[in-house]
């Protein structure tokens, strides 16, 4: 299993509306190339997307990685400010942990209600699904996926994990902007990806 996260940081709205996109065609490779994907978390805005966090797995996850690892570039002339300068637009795609340290439950408050959705009576009956809510960061999942209780809690606090794990990388990454601002341009120009057009073209 391997977490990719897509981020813009505090960039514009054209990054932003450049994410979604990025995330949709993340979504079709990894499904063409024949493996398992599921979104975990994801931030949307006004006009695209800030953040995501995917998770990926099969035979050629590492390969799949590789293609979408550093930073990916849009150039086009702004959707949304027609007379504006600037025609390139960035995307930073970074890996998270293989295995995100689990929070201590300590630190997570549980809350169980009643699962929703199709599923019959049984659904209505049973208090299965699971809210886990980090007290320290406010950070919290909704897990209603596997049939009992404790499985929903165990996975509830597997999605945590990614979740903090997935801030702590922003965080990082946006210290790491501001404390080295040249570099951070310089490394925005090399994309290991390009796009251009309204349609994406690659």
């Amino acid at each position: 299993m391997i977490y990719l996260q897509l981020s813009t940081g505090q960039a514009p709205a054209e990054c932003q509306y450049f994410a979604r996109f990025a995330l949709r065609q993340m979504l079709r490779e990894a499904e063409a190339a024949g493996l398992d994907v599921e979104i975990l978390s994801e931030t949307p805005s006004k006009h695209g997307l800030r953040s995501a966090v995917v998770a990926v797995s099969g035979s050629l996850q590492d390969n799949f990685a590789q293609r979408w690892l550093g930073t990916l570039q849009w150039v086009c002339a702004s959707p949304f400010r027609p007379n504006h300068a600037r025609k390139n637009w960035f995307v930073a795609v970074s890996r998270l942990p293989d295995f995100p340290a689990l929070p201590e439950e300590g630190e997570v408050r549980f809350e169980t209600c009643r699962a929703g959705g199709k599923g019959g009576q049984h659904v209505n009956k049973t208090e299965s699904a699971v809210r886990a809510v980090h007290t320290a960061t406010g950070i919290s999942v909704r897990v209603e996926s596997e049939r009992s209780q404790h499985a929903n809690k165990k996975r509830a606090l597997e999605l945590l994990a990614v979740k903090l794990a997935a801030q702590h990388a922003e965080q990082m990454g946006r210290h790491a902007a501001d404390a080295h601002a040249q570099l951070y341009q310089l490394e925005r120009g090399n994309a290991v990806r390009v796009f251009r057009g309204k349609t994406f073209a690659e």
